[in-house]
């Protein structure tokens, strides 16, 4: 392998799982641009720098050979591609998510999830509300926007827990590979039969959306060239929504003043959303390979590398954020990273946020004394998907 440099040599992907965030601090401090050879990437850990990253397509391409989503999920992915394929995989799945169609069916759609996750638990006045209430909300919720109306939330931790480990291989683990490949295979049998009955019965589905919008009368998008973008869909949104409003409600609870602050006005809610994923991104990177020897940073990049825009680090940046490592919902900067940049900004930022926000709404209505345990720290893993191991509460 050709020498790169600057290279962070020694850190592992089990350092990496268990807090990317000093790392980040570091490299943002004094190689903001680095090779790290454990995951066979490129790291770019600096807002500006990011931001270049994942808009500037002549440059840094979102095709990447290397890339692990594509080696489990097949080709083309809506993060995977660029120029017209992408924009005709935004144009089939966007009409399903797009912030006026999400605010006609979001409250009607999660409200009920959220009040029968809340009736399984509430009686017993404890209960670990991440894996409790906030991960089967985000997986239900994406699953039956989607149009899998059957599935339960068992299968759907093990379709997360299958896809993450092949979507994140960047190491070429062959268990983490066929954990992938048997999970994504599983949901291409089960998506093939429903394009097929949506290809013949309208409905407001997404995945009838995908085959339909903006087609022709009478023609349809090829269920083989939309079903790598279904798996990348799952993966996105059926889990990470959930973790990330557990890393909202770690901020809240061990922050007892913004919390109150919260309960006494709804319209803090949102803030406090924002401010969640932010702290906490609950995607750790958009991955692009250089289509040039490129300079970022006084790193010189190869052509045909692949590189981490870290948008984990760019929420932290501290030319962006005052005390980026500190949960603040009353600070002033508005921005985030956790969602990209660009035309690969992610199509469902918006259902993902009120989802949480509905959620945190319903939480409030019925249990607002919610509190962790007395001496509890919440503690958090991962680095492409971090999300706080465990949220015991009780009430």
């Amino acid at each position: 392998m050709a020498q790169r440099t600057p290279s962070i040599e020694g850190v592992t992907v089990a350092d990496l799982d268990r807090d990317p965030y000093p790392l980040y601090a570091r490299m943002r401090a004094t190689q903001p641009v680095a090779w790290v050879p454990a995951v066979n990437l490129w790291m770019v850990t600096r807002w500006d720098d990011v931001h270049r990253v994942t808009t500037d397509e002549e440059t840094f391409t979102a095709v990447v050979e290397s890339s692990p989503v594509d080696r489990c999920f097949g080709q083309p992915t809506i993060i995977t591609t660029d120029g017209q394929v992408h924009r005709e995989l935004r144009k089939a799945t966007d009409p399903k998510y797009r912030p006026a169609r999400v605010n006609e069916y979001i409250d009607d759609l999660v409200r009920p999830i959220a009040n029968a996750a809340l009736d399984e638990i509430v009686a017993a006045g404890s209960a670990d509300l991440l894996t409790e209430y906030f991960e089967p909300i985000s997986a239900l919720s994406l699953a039956r926007s989607m149009g899998f109306a059957d599935v339960d939330v068992p299968t759907l931790r093990g379709w997360f827990r299958g896809l993450s480990l092949g979507a994140t291989n960047f190491e070429l683990d062959p268990t983490k590979q066929a954990a992938g490949d048997a999970t994504a295979n599983e949901i291409r049998g089960l998506s093939r039969d429903l394009f097929a009955r949506f290809t013949a019965q309208p409905d407001e589905c997404a995945l009838a959306q995908m085959l339909h919008a903006g087609m022709p009368d009478g023609s349809t998008r090829a269920p083989d060239f939309l079903m790598p973008t279904v798996l990348v869909t799952l993966l996105g949104g059926m889990q990470e929504p959930g973790h990330g409003a557990g890393s909202v409600l770690a901020g809240l609870l061990t922050h007892a003043e913004q919390w109150a602050a919260v309960r006494a006005d709804n319209q803090l809610v949102m803030k406090a959303v924002d401010e969640g994923l932010r702290w906490i991104a609950p995607i750790g990177t958009q991955t692009r390979q250089a289509t040039v020897d490129v300079e970022v940073s006084g790193a010189v990049i190869p052509r045909g590398d692949a590189v981490a825009a870290v948008v984990g680090s760019a929420c932290r940046d501290e030319t962006k954020f005052s005390n980026p490592d500190e949960f603040n919902l009353f600070r002033t900067e508005n921005e985030t990273a956790a969602f990209g940049f660009g035309s690969h900004y992610c199509t469902g930022h918006w259902f993902a946020r009120h989802q949480i926000r509905i959620a945190f709404e319903v939480l409030l209505e019925r249990i607002p004394q919610v509190r962790f345990p007395d001496g509890f720290v919440p503690e958090f893993v991962g680095w492409e998907f971090r999300a706080p191991t465990t949220l015991p509460a009780v009430w």
